[in-house]
């Protein structure tokens, strides 16, 4: 069982980050840059395949980096991921001691205490309810699963996108939709260095209508539980904004997110065939 890490980084001018992130399994490196290359390299033993593209969003490039993925088991990174000696055979044990898993998610450590990440106790099995606090960097797939289910990334989710954030949680709900089982690891296989955010602006109209958008991206059943619920479980970090304000804001998001969808619907069913 092989594995490759699939960075998604931005105007990288050297091979340095294969040593800064302390890669020691295979790898593919999106490069979104201004430029259009392709590069090959070794980093202590292992095959590092460098892309760069004159092209912005974090779907697109997760979605680049799947394309050319050739491993059994890919882990999706950013390049500000610092990883733990021995994380390579952490995941493919993980794998091999769970052979109905298709997704497993693992714990990442945070270096800022005002960004932590959620630290998983113990291994269990993941739903809707619970898999959509975990960012990309902690998900590990096979990739040969999630091909037959053409699963990618959401493009209008995501820094560089439409909407600000959400293109993770769309995806693991995707693979569930497709009946894939996602499990989550007690394993710690690295820690993000956090930089500022390139999406996250303070809690802005937009923010919270690009929430109420994410939801109704992943559920238009289940939009408005989802919204409320994160209203009442978030409330405290708004800096004082009403809680009625904040689900009116995501429910706009929400709706305006459907009705945009449904135009799209139509004018796609409307145009004849080529």
């Amino acid at each position: 069982m092989r594995l490759q890490v699939l960075v998604s980084t931005m105007n990288q001018t050297d091979y340095t980050l294969s040593h800064r992130m302390k890669l020691n399994s295979d790898a593919i490196i999106i490069n979104q840059c201004n430029k259009i290359a392709v590069d090959h390299n070794e980093y202590n033993g292992y095959q590092i395949h460098w892309y760069s593209f004159d092209e912005r969003g974090i779907g697109l490039s997760r979605n680049n980096a799947l394309m050319r993925a050739d491993s059994d088991i890919v882990l999706f990174s950013d390049d500000d991921v610092v990883y733990v000696d021995g994380y390579k055979d952490l995941i493919l044990n993980e794998f091999k001691k769970n052979p109905k898993a298709d997704v497993i998610i693992f714990n990442v450590s945070s270096n800022d205490q005002n960004r932590t990440e959620y630290i998983n106790n113990r291994s269990h099995r993941l739903r809707l309810f619970n898999c959509l606090r975990y960012g990309a960097v902690r998900i590990a797939v096979r990739l040969e699963k999630i091909r037959k289910e053409n699963i990618y990334f959401h493009l209008m989710f995501g820094g560089g996108a439409l909407y600000g954030s959400g293109e993770d949680s769309i995806f693991l709900s995707d693979c569930l939709r497709h009946g894939l089982k996602l499990y989550a690891s007690h394993q710690l296989i690295g820690c993000m260095n956090y930089r500022e955010s390139s999406w996250f602006h303070g809690y802005s109209n937009k923010y919270f209508r690009d929430k109420g958008a994410l939801f109704a991206c992943i559920s238009k059943k289940w939009f408005f539980p989802l919204c409320l619920q994160y209203c009442l479980r978030h409330h405290k970090k708004f800096n004082d904004v009403p809680i009625q304000h904040v689900l009116y804001l995501m429910l706009q998001g929400a709706v305006n997110f459907r009705y945009k969808n449904q135009l799209a619907n139509q004018v796609t069913k409307k145009e004849p065939p080529i």
